[in-house]
């Protein structure tokens, strides 16, 4: 079990939480070791552009929402050097990152939902 499946599980639980991501899939929006905070996400809510911690095909990424089929309550995950990493239900979409190193992320925080 990776650090993200750990996180993904707290959150997943209802916990906000702020970790220190590692890896440069996510550059410039995330670099290695910022700190993030994960607050549960409403899947319903989000767009493309949003970052969440989901899981696709059995691993946790935190990445961009690239696309949304809310008919089949899904969305789609990619990275943000281009990268897809495929479409995931909304079950398995954990939180959504509200705040990069103490910014806020825009709108994220109304796309949060309660515990």
């Amino acid at each position: 079990m990776g650090a993200l499946d750990a996180v993904a599980g707290r959150v997943a639980g209802g916990a906000t939480v702020e970790f220190r991501p590692t890896g440069s899939s996510m550059v410039p929006l995330i670099r290695s070791r910022q700190r993030v905070v994960v607050a549960p996400a409403d899947p319903s809510k989000l767009k493309a552009g949003d970052i969440v911690l989901a899981r696709v095909a059995g691993t946790v990424y935190l990445h961009l929402v690239s696309a949304v089929d809310p008919a089949r309550k899904r969305v789609q995950i990619s990275n943000n050097r281009g990268r897809v990493n495929g479409w995931t239900g909304h079950d398995r979409v954990f939180g959504i990152c509200t705040a990069v190193d103490g910014v806020p992320r825009a709108g994220a925080a109304d796309k949060t939902r309660a515990a």
